[in-house]
Formats: C-alpha cells, structure tokens, sequence
C-alpha cells in the first residue's frame, strides 16, 4: 500500500528541523541543552519509525497507545500504521504547544484522522484508556515508564507488543531503562528482549490466548 500522500513532504521537514537543531545544539553546553531539551525534537530516528510501522503492520495493530507525543515524529510513523491497518493511535503528551505542532504535522501528512489527542497527565488518562491495546510506543520521562506499563498491562491483548525507547541512550536514562526492563522481565506472560537500534529499544510481547 503506498503511503499517505503528505507522509514523505512531512518526513522531509522533521528532517529538516533535525538537522538544523542538530547544528544548534553544538553549540550549547551540556548543561544549556539539558535546560532547552524541550525546543529539540529527540526523535525515536527513522530507524525504529519504520521499524514501528512493520511492526504494527504484521500485528494488525487496531489500538495503539503513544505514551509521549513531543512534536509529532514518532506519530507520523504510528498514523501511517493505523491507517494501513484500519485501526487508531492514542497518543499522550503533557505539552499543549508540542501537541498542536504534532497536529498540524499531521494534517499536512493526511494522517490527523487516525489519531486521538490525549493532552495531560499520562498516568491518569491512562487508566481510562480502552482495552484490549494492541500496540504501545513508550517514550516519555523515564521514571515513567515503569508506573505507566503497570497502568496499561492489564490492558494489553495476546500478542500485545510494547516498546520502550532509549535503552541505551541517553547515558542519565540508562538506570530508569534497567528498572523498566526489570519490572517487565517479572511478568510471567511477557516475552522481551532488547534491540540495538536507534537509542536501544525494549520488545516486549504478552504471550497467552
């Protein structure tokens, strides 16, 4: 199936504004960019974008929850998903600003009537968030992580995937990774394993009937 019609003109200006924040961040100092890292977009990476639309894909993927929206990147993927697979994407985020510019992305892809906005506390809209879940993309603060996946396991179907973002990197995220995949590791019907790309993502698959 050939993708959305804007999805390539809406890809080329995310890459766009990476590489010109790319150039930018260079010239701040670690402790400058830790207090602007909210302006830079910190994408997942093509990569695992096109990773998570395969992924969904072989799933047949119908719900699909995002867990850290940020300025749209990882949506883009996940939309072009639902829309081959007939189903939605969920996608959370505590930022108004950073939401309406992932919106307008979206729209400029042809993509915004795949996606349902949840703007606010995660932790807390979550627990309202319909089952089964099909597919979830974690990607937000990192001590989050862990309460987060046991609002939504109880919620995630057989063959629920879940996949967690920067395993590896950054460096100050690895020890709220290795608590993550810990935690996910307890769970008797759960099947995970950890992949070299992009920042390292975390697969994790709920098992049974």
């Amino acid at each position: 199936m050939r993708r959305a019609s804007g999805f390539e003109r809406t890809l080329d200006g995310y890459r766009l504004r990476m590489r010109e924040e790319r150039e930018k961040s260079l010239s701040l100092s670690p402790e400058e960019f830790s207090r602007r890292r909210d302006e830079f977009l910190l994408p997942v990476g093509e990569e695992v974008g096109e990773f998570l639309i395969d992924l969904a894909i072989g799933l047949q993927a119908k719900r699909i929850v995002e867990l850290g929206t940020s300025y749209g990147f990882s949506t883009l993927y996940l939309a072009e998903a639902a829309r081959r697979t007939g189903g939605r994407v969920a996608t959370y985020d505590l930022s108004t600003d950073k939401q309406a510019y992932a919106r307008d992305r979206m729209g400029e892809a042809g993509l915004g009537g795949f996606i349902d906005w949840r703007c606010g506390d995660a932790l807390e809209m979550l627990r309202r968030e319909e089952a089964p879940i099909d597919l979830v993309l974690l990607d937000i603060w990192k001590d989050l992580y862990v309460p987060s996946f046991e609002i939504f396991y109880p919620k995630l179907g057989p063959g629920a995937v879940v996949v967690a973002d920067n395993m590896y990197q950054p460096e100050n995220a690895r020890a709220d990774a290795e608590r993550y995949r810990k935690i996910v590791r307890t769970k008797k019907d759960i099947e995970a394993v950890t992949l070299p790309i992009g920042n390292g993502v975390d697969i994790a698959r709920r098992t049974g009937s």
